[in-house]
Parts: structure tokens; C-alpha cells; sequence
């Protein structure tokens, strides 16, 4: 019986690791990601920056035009802007942060300090598991699975001692 537990252990632990590895995985398709967000945004940024250089004034200046425009649909533009001046800002920062990421799991740690919502529910949504042979992905998959077997074994062995305490004691026959 105690061979089907290591067993079972062991492919608790290797499932573990498995799973574990995902997380660097995803950090990596969320970067990517996020990667086309900002060139996009700065594409549209550049294009507004660009109109409003031709119109004599400046970024903050065409923004601040068209929020206070009186039709609804240019002041509502003027806000989408805003919106993504704002958010062009946040991803450069986390896009910096997942490149600045030296440790082991670092850029894993990166995506969940400050995910974008949108961004994180997308990667989600398309997201292709993998195992990553890289060394956030190693580190991940073998502490996966020090985790599981490790828990695994935790708890054998204590349903072991238990089962020990239930069982009565043999009693001592004379000689």
C-alpha cells in the first residue's frame, strides 16, 4: 500500500509542478500582450500629438480643446484621449517593471503586482498552456512540486501516525 502512495505522490508532484510552470508561461503571453497595447496606444498618441503640433498647440493643450468642446461627441473623444494618455503611462511602467525583472519568477511577480484587467482578462480568454523551458519556468515547475509532494507526504504521514495512535498496542507475552 505505502507503494501506491509514493506513487500517487509522485504524480501529485509532477502534476503540481506542471501546473506551477503555467504561471511563468502566462506572465509571458500577458507581456506579449501588453507589448501591442502599448505600440498601439503610442501609435495613437503620436497620431493625435502629430494633429495637434499641426493645429499649433500642444498634446495637453488639444486634449484639454476637445473634453471642452460643446458637442458630445468631440468632448467624449477629448476624454478618450485622456483615458489613453493615462493608460499609455500605467502599461510603460509595467511593461518597464516585467523588463527590469531579474529573479527567478520575477516577471511572473511583475504581472501580479499590477495587472491591467482588460489585458490579464484577454490573456486569459486566449491563453495556450505550455510548459516554458525557461528558468522562471523551471524554478516554477520544481517548486510546484516540492508543494504537492511535499503536501502529499505531510499528509500521509500524519494519517500514518494517527492510524498508529488508533491501533491498540501489542501486548508483551511472557517468556
Amino acid at each position: 500500500m505505502f507503494r501506491v502512495f509514493r506513487t500517487l505522490g509522485l504524480a501529485l508532484g509532477l502534476l503540481g509542478g506542471t501546473v506551477a510552470a503555467q504561471g511563468p508561461e502566462f506572465a509571458q503571453q500577458y507581456a506579449q500582450r501588453l507589448g501591442g497595447a502599448v505600440d498601439e496606444l503610442r501609435r495613437q498618441i503620436a497620431g493625435l500629438e502629430a494633429d495637434a503640433r499641426a493645429s499649433g498647440t500642444t498634446r495637453d493643450g488639444a486634449v484639454e480643446r476637445l473634453r471642452g468642446n460643446p458637442d458630445q461627441l468631440v468632448a467624449r473623444r477629448g476624454e478618450a484621449a485622456r483615458g489613453d494618455i493615462e493608460r499609455l503611462a500605467a502599461l510603460s511602467a509595467q511593461q518597464q517593471a516585467l523588463a527590469s525583472a531579474t529573479s527567478p519568477l520575477g516577471r511572473l511577480f511583475a504581472v501580479l503586482r499590477d495587472p491591467d484587467p482588460g489585458l490579464a482578462r484577454a490573456t486569459y480568454r486566449d491563453y495556450q498552456p505550455a510548459v516554458p523551458t525557461t528558468a522562471d519556468g523551471v524554478v516554477a515547475g520544481f517548486l510546484g512540486f516540492l508543494a504537492s509532494w511535499g503536501g502529499w507526504r505531510l499528509l500521509t504521514d500524519l494519517g500514518r501516525r494517527a492510524d498508529r495512535r488508533r491501533r491498540p498496542a501489542p501486548e508483551a507475552t511472557p517468556v
